[in-house]
């Protein structure tokens, strides 16, 4: 049961990934990266991290979603339009590159992986708290929330421009 609910659960993480990025219409994109977030969430607690699979739920899916929205609404952003003809091809065999550097990375990243390496994951909450609150990930934090205050101005700026 737990393998079937972990295929389909990866199935629906991929197909509304794809939407993601497929959609033109970015509320539509917004809400398919909300699907893919809570289904990477039931992922996370097939594996054994409810605290991670919570946080997923809880913080990307709701709060971070709902700044999206609130910005995507904010600034009344318009369907996505067709790039003009060379710029659109330029674009996709862009994409193409970038795809194909994707899945040779991962394809790596496969076939080196430790046999035991898998069983050996942990993701307890006493694990990520241990790494998380390590003194390696202090700057990133920082830096984390000097960054979501300048996307936040930036927002106000934007909002303050069309007023």
């Amino acid at each position: 049961m737990d393998q079937a609910l972990f295929y389909a659960s990866a199935a629906l993480a991929v197909l509304s990934a794809l939407v993601v990025i497929g959609q033109r219409n970015p509320i539509y994109s917004a809400f398919a990266l909300i699907v893919t977030l809570c289904s990477l969430s039931v992922i996370f607690g097939l594996l054994g991290s409810p605290f991670i699979a919570a946080l997923q739920v809880i913080v990307y899916a709701g709060a971070i979603m709902v700044l999206f929205l609130f910005v995507l609404m904010l600034l009344n952003v318009k369907s996505e339009q067709d790039a003009p003809g060379p710029a659109g091809r330029t674009l996709a065999s862009i994409a193409l590159v970038l795809v194909a550097l994707f899945v040779g990375q991962a394809g790596y990243v496969l076939w080196h992986l430790a046999p035991g390496a898998a069983r050996s994951f942990d993701a307890s909450t006493h694990r990520m708290a241990e790494i998380l609150f390590s003194p390696h990930f202090l700057y990133v934090f920082e830096a984390t929330s000097v960054l979501i205050l300048a996307a936040l101005v930036g927002a106000v700026a934007l909002a303050k421009k069309d007023a």
